[in-house]
């Protein structure tokens, strides 16, 4: 019998079958698709099909009838007396849905894409990954299981700290007086969903519709889409070996990556740190420092923050878990200004009121307060130093006639300018997706119009996939050369 309508789809609504067929057959006839005149089964049909009793099919039919969707006759059988406003309901599906200011910017950013597309990925030299067999899982693994098999004793315990879990922002504000210089307290951090989240929060507190706000050019993609859906203007600022060129500007907010720019590498200088926190002081403005790859330095001298510099109480930094442990861990936190602490507090209470990650946050506290934290970050700056000191002589070695690498002294990803004509990296790109090897394009960190370039990420790769990565460049530039 061809005779369908949404059945299931309101079998998982509603309790009783005889409802769910009800509600199923008064949409088929409101939307249209039982058109008026049209004769409905006979009961005996319809409690086949849908393995109901007849007397539950007559029910629906009578509910029907009542309603005015249908009539039956002693002899002729159940039609369809609806009829359903075909234009109507074409001009309400062509009508689109007014959005906010906001809702209109964001529906203007694209949406990531889980996987790529065309050929399979041997090498993906993209940013952001890290070694996952380096991670000390049995050690991670105690304090999780420990923190669910206590969840039930404690599961409402912290059911509204929205700043997060208190002995883990006192184990990062130890962390950062030993490691970062940082004067912190527990009560000056609040802990969020990664540092994307704290960005955002940040930029819808202290934006207002066409605000001017400072950026680096380039700069990371998500800083400038916070900026632009909060209703600011990014204000985009040279970046050169010794950091952002300041200038007397005239905002209120600036965003920085002082200990190693993205995507660049380069450390901002003393001289320019300092000139920065005067011209907060004299603007009155906010300066959110987001130290990006701080914790992976190998080579020279430590980097000051200019959150251990601020006299003022002007700077707001932002950190991450998410590169130190895990990606997955989506665990980020902010060190704020006293006069931001209450604000960025009602602002996550608003998206967030129950924190969603606290047996995480429970177990990186236990975690950090057993010292594996610390042990790990001491081997994983080996490890990965060693590992860029190979990527690099390799880059160098194969590649450096094409691109000019950065050295730097920390982070995970080498940033490379192209030597050559566009057309050509674009061609050399297209053939190595083919190839299926991938990097990260850094020209999408720009806002003006920039000469090609790439950021190459080594941290989780081998040194077998790196140069095999390497090689499937190299051939398929001299396939364009030649």
């Amino acid at each position: 019998m061809d005779f369908r309508v949404p059945f299931h789809k309101f079998r998982q609504e509603y309790r009783f079958k005889y409802l769910a067929l009800y509600h199923a057959i008064k949409e088929a006839i409101a939307t249209g698709t039982l058109s008026q005149g049209m004769k409905l089964p006979s009961s005996r049909d319809l409690a086949e099909l849908y393995q109901i009793s007849r007397g539950s099919v007559n029910k629906v039919y009578d509910m029907l009838v009542v309603d005015g969707y249908v009539d039956s006759e002693v002899g002729r059988g159940t039609f369809v007396t609806f009829q359903a406003n075909n234009e109507r309901l074409l001009e309400k599906a062509e009508t689109r849905l007014k959005l906010s200011n906001w809702g209109e910017e964001i529906c203007r950013m694209p949406l990531r894409k889980q996987t790529e597309e065309g050929s399979p990925i041997k090498v993906d030299f993209r940013v952001g990954r890290t070694d996952y067999s380096s991670f000390p899982f049995n050690q991670w693994n105690r304090f999780m299981y420990s923190e669910v098999r206590n969840f039930l004793t404690k599961q409402h315990e912290e059911a509204f700290v929205v700043e997060g879990h208190l002995p883990l922002r006192e184990a990062i504000a130890i962390h950062l007086r030993r490691t970062r210089g940082i004067p912190a307290s527990a009560e000056r951090i609040v802990v969020c969903n990664g540092s994307m989240q704290v960005i955002t929060l940040l930029a819808q507190l202290l934006i207002n519709q066409g605000d001017p706000v400072i950026v680096e050019e380039p700069s990371f993609t998500g800083i400038k889409k916070a900026i632009t859906s909060a209703g600011g203007v990014p204000i985009p600022t040279c970046v050169d070996g010794d950091g952002i060129q300041v200038q007397e500007w005239e905002s209120r907010l600036l965003f920085v990556t002082p200990s190693r720019h993205f995507p660049t590498g380069s450390v901002l200088s003393q001289d320019r740190r300092r000139q920065l926190l005067d011209w907060a002081a004299r603007q009155g403005s906010i300066i959110i420092e987001d130290d990006y790859d701080s914790e992976f330095r190998w080579g020279g001298r430590p980097v000051e923050p200019l959150k251990a510099l601020d006299q003022e109480d002007r700077v707001v930094y932002v950190g991450t878990f998410t590169k130190t442990t895990l990606p997955d861990l989506r665990i980020g936190y902010v060190v704020l200004p006293e006069c931001l602490v209450e604000p960025m507090v009602r602002a996550k209470q608003l998206y967030e009121p129950h924190p969603s990650t606290i047996m995480e946050q429970r177990a990186l506290a236990a975690f950090m307060k057993s010292g594996h934290y610390e042990r790990h970050l001491r081997r994983m700056k080996r490890v990965y130093g060693k590992k860029y000191a190979m990527f690099y002589r390799m880059l160098q070695k194969k590649i450096g006639l094409l691109f000019n690498f950065i050295k730097s002294d920390a982070g995970l990803h080498i940033y490379g300018s192209w030597k050559g004509m566009e057309s050509e990296y674009v061609r050399l790109q297209s053939i190595c997706r083919q190839k299926g090897v991938i990097w990260e394009d850094a020209t999408t960190y720009f806002m003006s119009p920039s000469a090609p370039a790439a950021c190459f990420g080594f941290s989780h790769l081998n040194e077998e996939e790196m140069e095999e990565g390497i090689r499937l460049i190299f051939e398929a530039w001299e396939s364009i050369s030649t």
